[in-house]
């Protein structure tokens, strides 16, 4: 009779999570997952706790407006909770391919393809335009769709500094030659610093070396361009652009991606995208949800008007009040702090002054980079702001970020 033994480097297979999980701790990189219990709006109940929200990507104040809920339940009525198929098999229902319709003539483009999220978007869209024998020009800052989108393409990566096209080029003239194809891809808003990539002079670039052009519009759409149209809109680039990479869980308030641009483009995604033909359909209700969100932005800019007001007002009120808001163009806020540690505590303080407004540090943004993001909306009335302001100068001259 033979007695088992344990081999001594499997005596724990578990201990190289705890220790990362320590040393996530005492850098303050552990991410605390907050509780919400109510919808997205102005404010919301969090961990129990009623609080000023400037957390969601709730742009427009969509994601618990009544008609939203309103075509949404209609949806499930008639249509069902799921379509229990993939989109190429039997999942393809008459509201998505309304939707499409609706968010190429929206955005002025020849088609476009609605996927589950921004995210697999650009999982979708980035492996069939390129492959092993392709490569990639990517802003150093792109969001970690596009990077782990390329990842999945097999093509070359090479990365040029963040929103510089004179390194684009640079990067273009260099590597391109060897390679049977390329593309450029951007985010046109940045999530982390509110900045907006500029697409006019990419543009140029790509073009004059034959390279395609792709653009993340997360962040852009319902929020840049005329009456929300996207960061494509807001440089005058319609029919010139080739890829648009959307979202429709932030400014929309709802859950979904569009891949949108030039119809052979698209047709040919279509019969690519490994997302679109292994996974299942977006439910009834989200879609005609996302369908009720274009109907409202067709319908009236005021929504984004009163966003920009917002922004405006609540910038200006931080920068007075000596706040570092970096290099943000956009509604979305950094209150640049820096140390991780300070984030936290400042973030702590600030929702025991009521208000949401979650620490943002590595591996999101990088080392030494740890800041407060603020997410303005049109939800958000004037007294709300200040509500918001009062608070975070209170916590600023506390912890000694402002005096």
């Amino acid at each position: 009779m033979t007695t088992a033994t344990t081999p001594a480097h499997a005596a724990d297979k578990l201990d190289f999570i705890r220790a990362e999980m320590d040393q996530l701790r005492e850098n303050n990189l552990l991410i605390n997952i907050r509780t919400m219990g109510s919808p997205a709006d102005a404010y919301m109940v969090v961990d129990g706790n009623r609080v000023l929200n400037f957390c969601t990507n709730n742009y427009l104040g969509l994601a618990n407006h009544p008609q939203m809920k309103a075509a949404a339940q209609a949806a499930v009525d008639r249509w069902g909770v799921g379509p229990a198929a993939v989109r190429s098999i039997a999942g393809t229902q008459a509201l998505h391919t309304e939707l499409e319709g609706r968010l190429a003539a929206f955005k002025g483009v020849e088609a476009a393809l609605f996927v589950q999220s921004g995210f697999v978007a650009n999982q979708a869209a980035i492996p069939p335009l390129v492959g092993r024998e392709d490569v990639i020009f990517s802003d150093r800052l792109n969001h970690a769709s596009i990077i782990d989108g390329a990842r999945l393409s097999g093509a070359k990566i090479i990365v040029y500094e963040h929103c510089d096209p004179e390194d684009a080029e640079a990067k273009i003239k260099e590597h391109l030659p060897q390679y049977r194809r390329g593309l450029l891809v951007t985010d046109g808003v940045f999530s982390m610093d509110g900045d907006v990539a500029p697409l006019d002079k990419l543009t140029e670039v790509a073009n004059r070396y034959g390279v395609l052009t792709m653009v993340d519009d997360a962040h852009g759409e319902g929020v840049l361009g005329r009456g929300g149209r996207g960061v494509v809109d807001h440089f005058g680039l319609q029919g010139v652009f080739d890829v648009e990479i959307g979202t429709l869980s932030k400014a929309f308030g709802v859950v979904g991606g569009v891949i949108a641009g030039k119809q052979t483009i698209v047709d040919y995604v279509r019969q690519k995208a490994r997302p679109f033909l292994f996974s299942s359909a977006t439910t009834p209700a989200d879609t005609a949800a996302c369908l009720a969100a274009v109907d409202l932005l067709e319908a009236s800019e005021e929504r984004v008007r009163r966003l920009w007001d917002n922004t405006a007002y609540f910038k200006g009120e931080m920068k007075k009040l000596g706040f570092d808001t970096g290099r943000s163009e956009t509604p979305i806020v950094p209150i640049m702090l820096g140390d991780a540690g300070l984030a936290k505590q400042f973030s702590r303080e600030l929702f025991e002054a009521g208000v949401f407004a979650m620490s943002i540090g590595f591996p999101t943004v990088p080392r030494g980079m740890a800041r407060i993001r603020v997410m303005n909306t049109a939800a958000h009335s004037r007294d709300d702001l200040d509500q918001g302001l009062a608070a975070f100068a209170k916590v600023g001259k506390a912890l000694g970020v402002i005096s």
